[in-house]
C-alpha cells in the first residue's frame, strides 16, 4: 500500500509542470478536466490488517463522496466521504419466547459493522484516458454489533437491539485511478481504488463474541486492540461541469 501511495504521489509531483510545458491552445486536458464538483459510490471489500487480522477475517460493504473542486482543472478538491462495512454476520433459528417453546421460530441475525465518516484533500492529475488520484482524511469510525429478529417468511425484521458499540477517531490514505467517459454534462467514471484506514485502538465484537446462557442471559466478550484495515474499490465517479 506504501509503494502504491508514493507511486501516485510521484506522478502527482510530476504532473504540474509536464502539463505546463506542453499546453496548447487546442489542448484537450482542460475541457475533459473543468468540472465544479463529483460524486459517486463504490463497493468495498475490507481486508484486516496487524492485530485485526488475528481476529476478524474480511468484510464487505459500500462507500459514498462527494468532491468540491478547489481549481477548474479538478487537480486540487475537498473529499467528503463516507460508508459502510459488515465484517461478521451470523444467523440462527430460534422460539419466538420461552413460553411458546418451539411452536414459533424466527430468525436471529447478528452481524458486526463500521460505518465511518472523513474529510480532507485529494489530488488528481487530469489527463485525458487514464487518471491518478491520491487523498487522505480525518474523521471517525464508529464500530457496532446489532441483533434483529425476523420471520422465517419474512425478510424484515420487527426487533433489533445494539449489543455492544464503541467510537474511535480515525485516518485514511488512499489512491486509484479514474477511467472517464465524456457525457453532455461532464463526465462519468469507473472508480477503481483502495484505501488504508487508520482506526487505532477500539472495543469491538466479533463472531462467538456473544454467548447464550441457559438462563437467558447473555454474556459479551469484547476484544480490544487496534483495528485497522484495507478496503479495495470499484464504483463509479460523477463530474459535473
Amino acid at each position: 500500500m506504501r509503494a502504491f501511495c508514493l507511486v501516485l504521489l510521484g506522478a502527482l509531483c510530476v504532473a504540474p509542470a509536464s502539463l505546463h510545458g506542453q499546453r496548447q491552445p487546442t489542448d484537450p486536458i482542460r475541457p475533459l478536466g473543468t468540472s465544479r464538483f463529483a460524486f459517486g459510490g463504490a463497493l468495498n471489500y475490507g481486508r484486516p490488517v496487524g492485530d485485526f487480522y488475528h481476529y476478524v477475517e474480511q468484510g464487505w460493504g459500500f462507500d459514498g463522496f462527494f468532491r468540491w473542486n478547489l481549481e477548474p482543472q479538478g487537480i486540487v478538491s475537498l473529499r467528503v466521504e463516507g460508508g459502510y462495512l459488515s465484517y461478521g454476520r451470523e444467523t440462527k433459528r430460534v422460539p419466538l419466547s420461552s413460553t411458546i417453546g418451539g411452536r414459533i421460530l424466527v430468525d436471529l441475525t447478528t452481524s458486526n459493522n463500521i460505518v465511518w465518516l472523513g474529510l480532507g484533500p485529494q489530488l488528481t492529475l487530469p489527463v485525458p484516458f487514464l487518471r491518478p488520484y491520491i487523498n487522505a482524511s480525518g474523521g471517525f469510525s464508529y464500530f457496532f454489533t446489532e441483533s434483529s429478529v425476523e420471520g422465517s417468511n419474512n425478510n424484515e425484521a420487527f426487533a433489533n437491539t445494539t449489543n455492544y458499540d464503541d467510537g474511535t477517531w480515525a485516518w485514511g490514505v488512499g489512491g486509484g485511478f479514474l477511467i472517464p467517459f465524456a457525457t453532455r454534462s461532464g463526465e462519468v467514471a469507473i472508480d477503481l481504488g483502495a484505501r488504508y484506514h487508520g482506526n487505532g485502538e477500539v472495543r469491538y465484537l466479533r463472531e462467538g463474541s456473544i454467548i447464550d446462557v441457559p438462563d437467558g442471559n447473555t454474556i459479551i466478550i469484547p476484544i480490544r486492540s487496534e483495528a485497522n484495515l484495507v478496503t479495495f474499490r470499484i464504483g463509479v465517479s460523477v463530474s459535473v461541469r
